[in-house]
Formats: structure tokens, sequence, C-alpha cells
């Protein structure tokens, strides 16, 4: 609704037209300050189902796409969020209910620095405007998801943000690392989030509209709360992913495709793919046939496992194939297998070899990584 009002120039949606790309370039220049000030743009792959209206079983799978009034909304949110963690810390600065992202230890971006000097590319990572920095002129020639990539693999690499009370920490401890701000809170979404009804409780009483009660300026009330939140939001993440689980497992369930992919982090015995055309991530753990005799040889600092004659490296391209394992109707499970690069030994014949040429499923444009 919002894209199409943006490219609209006449009839009845040109004025809205108008006015939302005033605010879309208002947010460019919101984000282009953060990002100067060390704001991180990260990615993190979404993924949405698509639901048969009878059945409600998923008959689509792919990528989230961001569009531009995506970002446009989600800067005015930020700025939102900033302004009244601000007004509620100067009006309860011993009991507002704010969220935090600390930042992360150096060793924590060891594999990022490593697998991004193997492609000859150098990461800083000295503080979050460096980071920001380096994310933004990693590329490679012909490569362009290699950025994206990159990006995912940093938000590996961060501490988890959490909820906490202004009254416990001393304000130093308030940054968000990520957002490079000072002070932050979530206020935007009160019909579904929990932390920030409290925020618009502290702001309601702040400006006199509303009374607060004695609970809510009590900093160790408060406290207790902010820990059970982020209990809940860690929940509240294993069920999304047990959902988006079982959701791929019904969309899989009589398929068996072969698709591209990219090596995310290699093991010692095993690579974690991400398949990019779903957004699906999932570990392959590369066990060669008994009578083979292929030997492994895994070089942690390189980012890279050698079988044979054949080296699989971080952000390297890849085949799979995907289907679904069902041993039992209780611990069905995705599975990937590698195809190419071929492994013998290790990796498994093309589903339109395994097929038959009277049974072709189509594949991929091109079989090379």
């Amino acid at each position: 609704w919002y894209q199409r009002r943006v490219r609209a120039s006449s009839g009845i949606n040109a004025e809205y037209g108008e006015g939302l790309r005033g605010l879309n370039e208002l947010a460019k220049k919101l984000k282009q300050q953060r990002i100067e000030a060390g704001a991180l743009t990260l990615a993190s792959p979404e993924v949405r189902f698509h639901i048969d209206s009878e059945t409600h079983d998923p008959i689509g799978i792919e990528t989230k796409e961001l569009k531009e009034t995506n970002s446009m909304i989600e800067e005015f949110m930020l700025l939102a969020n900033c302004e009244v963690a601000r007004y509620i810390e100067k009006a309860f600065p011993q009991c507002a209910v704010l969220r935090r992202h600390p930042s992360p230890p150096l060793s924590n971006f060891d594999l990022l620095v490593n697998a991004a000097a193997v492609k000859g590319v150098k990461v800083s990572c000295s503080s979050n405007r460096e980071l920001a920095y380096s994310l933004e002129h990693a590329d490679i020639p012909g490569d362009p998801f290699f950025n994206i990539l990159l990006r995912i693999v940093s938000t590996r690499c961060m501490m988890q943000a959490v909820y906490f009370c202004s009254g416990m920490l001393p304000e130093e401890e308030y940054f968000h690392y990520g957002l490079a701000v000072p002070c932050y809170t979530h206020f935007t979404s009160p019909i579904r989030r929990y932390p920030d009804l409290l925020v618009h409780r502290l702001l309601a009483a702040s400006v006199g509209y509303d009374k607060t009660y004695t609970e809510l300026l009590d900093r160790n009330k408060v406290h207790e709360w902010c820990e059970n939140l982020n209990y809940r939001h860690h929940q509240a993440q294993l069920v999304q992913r047990a959902s988006i689980a079982l959701h791929t497992q019904l969309y899989f369930k009589d398929k068996c495709l072969d698709e591209d992919a990219y090596i995310l982090f290699v093991r010692r015995n095993a690579i974690v793919v991400l398949v990019r055309r779903y957004g699906l991530e999932s570990t392959i753990f590369l066990k060669s046939d008994k009578q083979s005799s292929v030997e492994f040889k895994y070089e942690e600092e390189k980012c890279k496992l050698t079988i044979g004659k054949v080296t699989l490296q971080m952000f390297d391209r890849v085949i799979v194939q995907i289907s679904v394992e069902d041993c039992s109707i209780q611990h069905r499970k995705l599975r990937m297998k590698l195809v190419i690069p071929v492994i013998p030994g290790v990796s498994v014949e093309p589903i339109y070899v395994t097929m038959g040429k009277d049974e072709h499923i189509p594949r991929p444009d091109t079989l090379k990584p």
C-alpha cells in the first residue's frame, strides 16, 4: 500500500505520494546520520510462507523482501523509540524500562575477520563505526551476495539485546551497540509487546496524562519484570524457530530438490549452508562411506575443510539436495545433502540422475558453483 502510493504521481493518490516521498527522503537522511554515527546494517534471512486458504498447508516459501517503504517506517519507529527513551529516563531515572545492546568482545569477531581475509577483504571490528564502515565497503566483484553473507555472519557475532531497569545500571551501560544510540527503548508496538505497554504507562505519567502506580516506580520490581521479559522474549524466539521448522517440513514433505546454497560456516566434519532461494539454513554432516578412504583436513583459521582433493570454504557456492527425512512421524527433519562439489563417498547424486530422465525435476540454472 505505502509502496504503491510513494510511486503515485497522478490521480487520487498523488497527494499521498508527494507526502510519502517527502517522508522517504527524510528517512534516508535519518538513516545516513545513524550510519555515520556507527549504526550497523546487518542481515538475517526471514522466511515467508504462502498458506492455502482451505487446507492451511504451506504452498510456497520464499525469503521476505524488504521494500524501500519498510526502511522508511523503520527509521521513524527508531526515532520515536529513541526520543521516548530519553524522555522517560529523564522523568524516571530510577525505573525507566529501557533496552540495551552490549558491545561484543573482540574475540567474537575472530571468525568473521578470518573468513573475510581469506576472500581478500579486510574487516575492522575495533568499534561499531569501524565495523559498519568495513561492511559497507566489503565487496567482491562478480559476487553481489558476498556482502549479504558477511552481514549475516556479523549478526552471529553480536551479543543479545536485553531489557533493563535504568536504576540498576550506570548510564554508560545504556548504550545500544547495533543502533549506535546512548539510550533506547521499545515504544512503538504496545499491541504486541508488553515492554512497550510499560513504556507507554511511564510516558503517560511523565506528561501528566495518567497517574502511575507504586510498583512501576519500584526499581527492584521493574528489574524483576525486565528479567522476565528477556526470558519470555527468548522463549518466543524458540517458538518462532519451531514454527518455521514445522511449516518447512510440511512444504518439503513430498519433495526432493537440488538448490543453490552458500557455505555460512565450516566445521570439523560439517558445513552450515544457506539456501538463498528459501532463506533456509541447515547443517550438512559430511560423513564418508565406510568403504571410502577419503581424508578430512580441517583448518580453523583459514575457515576451510579439505576432503580428499576438494576444498570447502566459507562463502563458497555449492549445490545441495533438500528433502524431509521421514524415519518416524514424530521425528521428521528437513535434511540437506551435498551434491556439488562432487566428493567421492560424501556427495549424493543430483536429483535428475536418481529420478531418471523421464522424471526430470527442474534444477538451478547451473550446477557449477
